[in-house]
């Protein structure tokens, strides 16, 4: 008769729990609709600095709560797309790597 600890394989049983259990704790982490969430004035261009400012403003809501990352009444997807090529921008984009890739 194996034991647990003497076996390298879980029995079964112990192996749908676990499962069960990680699907659980990763369902919990899924993101859902936000109460604060309304339908704002901040849009492309509001995004787009906003991104650009990010790594300033992460910094400053690390020590308050009056300062927020993100813009949550926002009018949708324009200033999510301002956002993203805002953090584009500061990032370097994929640029950066492309020419280090050349050099070599």
């Amino acid at each position: 008769m194996r034991t647990l600890l003497g076996s390298t394989r879980l029995p079964r049983a112990l192996s749908i729990a676990f499962l069960i259990g990680a699907v659980l704790v990763l369902s919990s982490c899924a993101a859902g609709p936000n109460p604060a969430q309304g339908h704002g004035d901040a849009g492309f261009f509001l995004g787009l600095w906003q991104g650009i400012i990010f790594p300033i403003t992460f910094f400053i809501s690390l020590f308050t709560d009056r300062v927020s990352v993100y813009e949550v009444a926002n009018n949708g997807n324009w200033y999510d797309f301002g956002f993203f090529v805002g953090i584009v921008v500061i990032g370097g984009g994929g640029g950066v790597g492309a020419r280090r890739a050349k050099k070599h």
